[in-house]
């Protein structure tokens, strides 16, 4: 009989968030092992299963910064991703996903960890019942990104008969994987822990939460999947029938709801004498941190470590010479209403002249504390160190006002009024200088996941900052969802209203739209991955990316509309003002600009619902069918 060799990756220890999980740090590594040595032991087993965890795949993390300026959300400033802004049509394959060696893997675990009988029972189970979480993870990554894929739970052998084709499999239904995500953590939820002090391993509310997830978004498919009738497959490999729309959104909401009512989680309140900082800290603060469901964690001492602060650093407080590159974009900031409910831009002119600000954080007074918990504002700080963010001096001259500034970070420079001194610093330390890298260049920093200690943004430490996955703020909105479509809206608010008290507002919100759905799952969620998906699932995003050139006018209004066309990253750029004698000398004022990188209008086409199977793919199975519109 054939014996399986278990290749094991050097990265082996999957770290976790609470001291329940301890063990996986004590799984001593190994290269190769063979089965007789890992079935018989409880820790060569949960060495493979830290191995498998580790290969959770994503599209948008902090682990890989620059998937978050594809689609408008922020600016990529890096000279080396400025290709990003200039680029129209978005590539068939972009967001593609065909991993078969992982499905293979988790089928040989869940096989193999099933016959281990040296193992205790409770053991066992909880094992086989992760890696069915993570291989039901799997298929509903996939597909969501390529729609139905071929459904294959048993690792297949090839008996070298020179016939491949008893292994060719066809794409199963898109809405068959849907079927098989949602009825795995039905049948799992049982068997994992109901512990939500566990954080970095699968659980019996993680079930719930990407049951709740993955019900939603076939629901969506199914019901908005009917305005966009030619992204569809005859056999149903894309595209889910308008009639399972219901049960989709029904199961969700059950699934939901019972997250909610078993009472282990809440949204994250420990900080609400500042709220701005709250929500914040609610990415970074993994000590009994209720909010959390599901994350990838780094530990500094195991030496798995992530890069998103030093990527993102303020540069004027960087610990390398290196930071800034995700910039947020004025198009996000400004989704962030004010405290009374309205959605207003940030007010930068009044009639045919500028509005003057003693201070530059104040035109963003009396918004969404959300804001300054996703966003490094201008006026603010970083790891206590006050941030420098402005784009030049305007001085009075001639009758009007002129912009003197600087091609480096606070570069000096004179002046030219009499009077003013021989040269002084004409342009922040943080930028906003164009084209200039790892500067402002929209006006912002990224605030979300950033590391508050000393050194986590240097080369030889960087951040242990965990990556959250799943979390119990969109379950509300997930709830609060389902809940809408399906005709209860009070339901809908009180779970909506829920998140955004804990935001600031203090007016309850009482009618509920679609527009409103999506807002709030843009502004809660922003760099959290959710964006593209989001997008795809209700048919906004050929609305939404559908490559036409936006103004500055275009930008401002229409502000809280789902389909809103945001195909063009602008900034706001604050101003000093050098006007000696007048009433608003030493003053700011902003100008919304779009940074000259911006070059196109991004262009999401019908074929990129669904993302492109490769030629390779294709041809090594004649069964398979391409996606349509491609």
């Amino acid at each position: 009989m054939r014996k399986h060799i278990l290749i094991i990756s050097s990265f082996l220890i999957f770290i976790l968030a609470c001291n329940k999980d301890a063990d996986f740090l004590n799984t001593a590594p190994k290269d190769i092992l063979t089965d007789d040595a890992v079935w018989k032991s409880e820790d060569l087993t949960l060495s493979v299963l830290a191995d498998l965890y580790n290969r959770y795949p994503e599209q948008q993390t902090i682990t890989n910064w620059a998937e978050y300026t594809n689609f408008d959300e922020a600016f990529p400033s890096e000279a080396g991703n400025y290709w990003r802004t200039k680029q129209v049509d978005y590539p068939y394959d972009w967001w593609n996903l065909w991993d078969y060696g992982y499905f293979r893997d988790l089928n040989l675990f869940v096989q193999k960890c099933q016959a281990a009988d040296q193992l205790s029972a409770d053991v066992r189970n909880r094992f086989v019942s992760e890696a069915r979480f993570l291989r039901a993870a799997l298929y509903f990554e996939e597909v969501k990104r390529m729609g139905g894929v071929p459904l294959i739970l048993e690792p297949m052998e090839y008996n070298f008969s020179g016939d491949p084709t008893y292994l060719q499999h066809a794409r199963a239904k898109e809405s068959d994987i849907y079927d098989f995500v949602i009825a795995e953590m039905d049948t799992i939820k049982a068997i994992l822990p109901d512990d939500a002090s566990i954080k970095a391993r699968a659980t019996k509310g993680l079930a719930l939460a990407m049951q709740a997830r993955a019900a939603l978004y076939a629901a969506s498919i199914a019901k908005y999947g009917t305005s966009t009738p030619t992204v569809t497959l005859a056999g149903g490999e894309v595209g889910i029938s308008a009639d399972k729309s219901t049960a989709y959104y029904t199961k969700a909401l059950a699934a939901a709801q019972e997250i909610i009512s078993g009472g282990k989680y809440s949204l994250y309140k420990k900080k609400t004498e500042d709220l701005q900082d709250n929500f914040a800290s609610l990415f970074y603060d993994k000590s009994n941190n209720p909010e959390v469901i599901f994350a990838q964690d780094f530990k500094l001492k195991s030496g798995k470590v992530e890069d998103w602060t030093l990527n993102n650093q303020p540069w004027s407080s960087a610990e390398e010479q290196q930071g800034g590159r995700v910039n947020p974009s004025l198009n996000l900031a400004q989704l962030y209403e004010k405290l009374d409910n309205t959605y207003s831009p940030f007010v930068t002119n009044t009639g045919s002249d500028y509005v003057y600000y003693d201070n530059p954080l104040d035109i963003f007074a009396g918004r969404d504390a959300r804001l300054g918990g996703t966003i490094i504002l201008p006026g603010t700080k970083f790891k206590g160190v006050p941030l420098d963010i402005w784009a030049g001096v305007m001085y009075w001259k001639g009758g009007q006002y002129n912009i003197i500034t600087g091609d480096n970070f606070g570069d000096q420079d004179s002046i030219p009024v009499a009077g003013s001194p021989k040269s002084s610093q004409v342009v922040g330390a943080d930028g906003p200088v164009d084209g200039l890298q790892f500067s402002a260049q929209t006006g912002f920093y990224v605030r979300k996941f950033m590391d508050q200690t000393v050194g986590s943004g240097q080369i030889g430490t960087r951040s242990e900052v965990w990556w959250v996955r799943y979390r119990y703020a969109e379950v509300l909105l997930n709830a609060a969802e389902a809940a809408f479509e399906l005709g209860q809206s009070d339901v809908a608010a009180t779970y909506i209203n829920q998140v955004r008290e804990r935001a600031g507002f203090t007016i309850p919100l009482t009618t509920i739209t679609f527009d409103r759905i999506v807002h709030e799952r843009r502004v809660e969620l922003a760099f959290e991955g959710h964006e593209l998906f989001d997008n795809k699932r209700w048919r906004l995003a050929h609305k939404v990316w559908n490559g036409e050139t936006i103004s500055a006018a275009d930008l401002v209004t229409n502000i809280g509309k789902a389909d809103k066309v945001n195909t063009m990253i602008y900034g706001l750029w604050p101003y000093k003002i050098y006007n000696p004698g007048n009433v608003n000398d030493g003053k700011w004022v902003y100008k919304i600009v779009k940074p000259s990188n911006v070059t196109a209008a991004h262009r999401f086409k019908l074929g990129n619902y669904y993302s492109q199977i490769g030629s390779d793919i294709l041809s090594n199975n004649p069964k398979l069918i391409k996606n349509p519109n491609q």
